[in-house]
């Protein structure tokens, strides 16, 4: 083995340091990768998917090679590693991968057309942070056209810093928003314990239960409350599972209005002011250029 030193470059990733935080970013990789679809000096958008626009499989024409379409979302996929702002745009395109057409090849234009945008964008991370965990769990009740299935998303924070994130479409269709913010309780739960493991096998072991904050207040209540579980049998396994990690104490339910909801980013499209805001709160930021 040997020590090359601080890193600065890694599988497209691109680390910049000081003694008080540090930055990633991918910002060479989106530039070659406009490049290479011919897109250097396409036009930019102000978010990565329209809020007006709801894909379908079968709407408009069917692309004659899906090739092109089948690599951008791969390189696409493998940027959200620095880009949570386009997990759920790239979520949604990815579903249509086994056979694309015309608006969901349009809606990847934009992606990129957004990435131009925002180039430079990319995660922050202080050195000073506190070593305390929070999350934020959220979901799109019954947001697909097609299939009426939610879409699930959360997010980590290490003091200030996003650590994790997700956005993907539940499994089965929930007929009730509460069931949906409890499937979405669960994933985020589940997520929570094994972070609280890895920090813990790291030398950091959390001295009190982990935030997780929830904007239903009735998702919180069943956690907290037996006697709801007759009416919500159709979950009854994620409503002992995440029962059993509140009593505990390994996660503490809180709740918290829909403006301050963070995790929303990773649910539905946005307006572009919304989308700024959420962006702020991720601490998704902009470097300066070399």
């Amino acid at each position: 083995m040997k020590d090359l030193g601080l890193v600065s470059y890694f599988l497209g990733l691109e680390i910049s340091q000081d003694s008080s935080s540090y930055f990633l970013t991918q910002a060479k990789y989106t530039s070659d990768l406009l490049a290479r679809v011919g897109l250097t000096d396409c036009k930019t958008a102000t978010t990565p998917v329209d809020p007006q626009t709801r894909l379908t499989p079968l709407e408009g024409s069917l692309l004659s090679d899906a090739t092109k379409y089948h690599q951008l979302v791969g390189s696409l996929v493998y940027l959200t590693v620095t880009r949570p702002d386009i997990a759920h745009a790239v979520h949604i395109v990815s579903q249509f991968i086994a056979a694309p057409y015309s608006p969901h090849y349009d809606a990847l234009i934009r992606i990129l057309g957004y990435l131009k945008g925002t180039l430079f964008h990319g995660l922050h991370y202080s050195a000073q942070s506190f070593l305390q965990l929070h999350a934020f769990s959220d979901t799109d009740w019954a947001g697909d056209p097609t299939d009426r299935r939610s879409t699930t998303g959360f997010c980590f924070f290490l003091d200030t810093s996003l650590i994790a994130w997700r956005s993907k479409k539940q499994t089965l269709v929930a007929r009730s928003s509460t069931e949906a913010e409890y499937h979405a309780l669960a994933h985020t739960t589940q997520e929570l314990v094994w972070l609280r493991w890895l920090l813990s096998d790291l030398g950091v072991s959390p001295s009190s239960a982990i935030n997780l904050y929830c904007d239903n207040q009735s998702a919180i209540h069943i956690a907290h409350n037996d006697v709801f579980h007759d009416r919500t049998k159709h979950i009854e396994i994620d409503c002992h599972f995440i029962g059993q990690h509140v009593t505990r104490g390994t996660a503490l339910l809180l709740f918290l209005t829909f403006d301050k909801q963070t995790v929303d980013l990773f649910t539905k499209a946005h307006l572009p002011r919304r989308f700024s805001d959420l962006l702020t709160k991720l601490k998704l930021l902009c470097a300066l250029p070399p």
